[in-house]
């Protein structure tokens, strides 16, 4: 970034710079489209590229699915397997993107004509990827052809085991590879350390993402055989809508095809047509098409909820389903055991804090404690995260002195690889990840040892990321600018999230009129700016820090300039603009 910095140094100690551009660089005279193109530019799009990411399609942004490893021989194999008839499971993992990976081949291969199984483990008893004992006993069942999705990638002992059982298995993944891959048919991952540079580029895909363009694969195949000479197509873009919240929810970069994904995604969401999202968009309590915040916060945390606190399958249930009673039973169920899930969720968040206040300063926060639940333990290492500013690992440890961790980065720090190098290092019974997550088994005693290597091989890393620590700005504007008509206007650059953040922006100066603490430690104010608009500002889990406390007990007469994300409150009768606080800054 260049340019003179809007504010030097916030209340929280940050830096507010311009993104992309520096002031001198702006047109002073916007309207709200050129600010939309402004956004795109600040987001790295080239100036001749502008239209292509305005609209993001899967025509502009879908590669050759022909471009991946494996890719080809994999969408031959399952060909095979449709046109024979072949007994074929999908074996996903418990969260998100692995049912919504799973769920997209199974009513895939059902529009294909083949009614496949499935298998999802428990996330308590049997743990993260496949297991040798669950693929042979799925052979033993007569399923000798066996598609791993989310998981399988570091499966070295299970993929051998059911090799050596004559199974076939295919995998789809996206967690980081290793030099040395797994015994498998075929394995398609873009993060294959063998992959060209442009199949490497889409790297940041969820292993949704990845499903459906071996799906895009397996009719083109199918296809070129004609075998829709008297049949119609599957329309694998009435199945976005699934890709779009495993995508988001698994928290994936936005940029690139995952943008089109979810673009597209939302809008074939919007029209309701699968019947298990349908109710779980109700049972949300979402009354309007849902947007791309609603599939993190709202339907993705209650697809995890059964695979956290209850059974694994629901959600692949739920997203498969044809039958709108069984969908709505299975909806109420899961919004249940996400309440369920966030209380046992704050025992261990506090918990975890208590431990990590008497911990020295160490450059990755890792806590572990004895009857954790490890379903909540990757929730609550996001928490820590967003606390500290620093990656943390929360560690769950069971009577058997076996532990399950869970870990989230920050940027500019590779959190999974440094887990790899970890296993290697003989560390971790196993281990694994992606840049900003990572999941490990340790047994107890070498969770300090872990510690120490990880504070003594990241520590640079994440000084260097600390001492960059600044908050990007997109654009300054007035309290009474602040109004639905620019929010909407702002969406255009969307859907926005990880590796595409929403924009930010400033305004004021404001005083603060009321505020008060709404839900747990939401700080909620009404200011009012020096042209006489006033709105509803809410910083989130900021009660007790030093930025909530300023705006609950600050001078009334100081004014202030506030950082954040424009959003609408549509809770009312009329829609208005409100700003969810990131910063805030005296204004002199």
């Amino acid at each position: 970034m260049n340019g003179k910095a809007i504010v030097e140094n916030s209340i929280t100690g940050q830096k507010w710079q311009w993104r992309g551009n520096s002031a001198d660089a702006r047109d002073a005279n916007f309207t709200p489209d050129d600010l939309v193109t402004q956004v795109l530019l600040a987001r790295g799009v080239a100036r001749d590229d502008l239209e292509r990411h305005r609209n993001p399609t899967l025509r502009a942004f879908m590669p050759d699915p022909s471009l991946f490893q494996d890719m080809d021989r994999a969408a031959e194999r399952l060909a095979d397997a449709v046109e024979r008839q072949e007994q074929l499971t999908v074996y996903g993992d418990y969260d998100v993107d692995g049912a919504t990976s799973a769920a997209l081949l199974i009513r895939l291969f059902r529009d294909l004509g083949l009614d496949v199984g499935y298998y999802i483990p428990d996330r308590l008893l049997e743990g993260y990827g496949p297991s040798g004992e669950a693929l042979v006993k799925l052979g033993e069942q007569g399923s000798r052809l066996v598609v791993t999705v989310d998981c399988g990638a570091m499966a070295y002992e299970a993929l051998a085991q059911a090799q050596a059982a004559g199974i076939e298995v295919i995998v789809v993944d996206h967690h980081k590879c290793a030099p040395e891959l797994p015994k498998a048919f075929a394995l398609v991952n873009p993060n294959r350390l063998d992959e060209t540079d442009e199949a490497a580029s889409h790297g940041h895909l969820a292993a949704v993402g990845v499903a459906f363009l071996l799906g895009a694969a397996i009719v083109r195949t199918l296809r070129t055989r004609g075998f829709f000479a008297n049949r119609a197509e599957p329309k694998l873009v009435e199945l976005l809508d699934i890709v779009a919240l495993g995508t988001v929810a698994d928290v994936a970069q936005l940029r690139g095809l995952n943008r089109a994904f979810v673009a597209q995604g939302l809008k074939v969401m919007a029209a309701r047509r699968n019947v298990g999202l349908n109710a779980l968009i109700a049972a949300s309590r979402l009354n309007r098409a849902p947007i791309c915040s609603d599939l993190g916060f709202a339907l993705g945390p209650r697809i995890n909820a059964g695979g956290r606190v209850g059974k694994s399958d629901l959600g692949v249930r739920l997203l498969t389903t044809e039958d709108p009673a069984e969908a709505q039973a299975i909806a109420l169920e899961l919004d249940r055991l996400n309440e369920e899930r966030r209380a046992i969720e704050a025992l261990v968040q506090q918990a975890a804090e208590e431990q990590m206040a008497g911990q020295h300063n160490r450059a990755v926060a890792l806590v572990s404690g004895l009857g954790w639940h490890p379903g909540v333990i990757g929730i609550v290492a996001g928490r820590l995260k967003e606390k500290t500013g620093k990656p943390a690992i929360v560690i769950a440890l069971d009577e058997d002195g076996v532990g399950k961790g869970s870990g989230r980065s920050i940027s500019g720090v590779d959190l999974g690889a440094a887990i790899i190098s970890a296993r290697e290092a003989g560390l971790l019974v196993a281990g694994g990840g992606h840049a900003m997550a990572a999941g490990l088994t340790i047994d107890a005693d070498k969770v300090d040892a872990l510690a120490e290597w990880l504070d003594e091989r990241l520590a640079r890393n994440v000084a260097e990321a600390s001492a960059d620590r600044m908050l990007a700005i997109d654009a300054l504007i007035s309290p009474r600018g602040l109004n639905p008509l620019f929010v909407d206007a702002m969406e255009a650059g969307g859907p926005y999230g990880t590796g595409w953040p929403g924009p930010r922006i400033v305004t004021g100066p404001v005083r603060v009129v009321k505020c008060d603490i709404v839900g747990k430690d939401h700080v909620r104010a009404i200011v009012s700016g020096d042209d006489g608009a006033s709105f509803k500002a809410m910083a989130f889990r900021q009660g007790e820090s030093v930025l909530g406390q300023q705006l609950l007990h600050g001078d009334r007469t100081q004014k202030y300039l506030l950082a954040g994300r424009a959003k609408i409150d549509d809770w009312g009768a009329t829609p208005k603009a409100e700003l969810h606080i990131d910063d805030l800054a005296l204004a002199s």
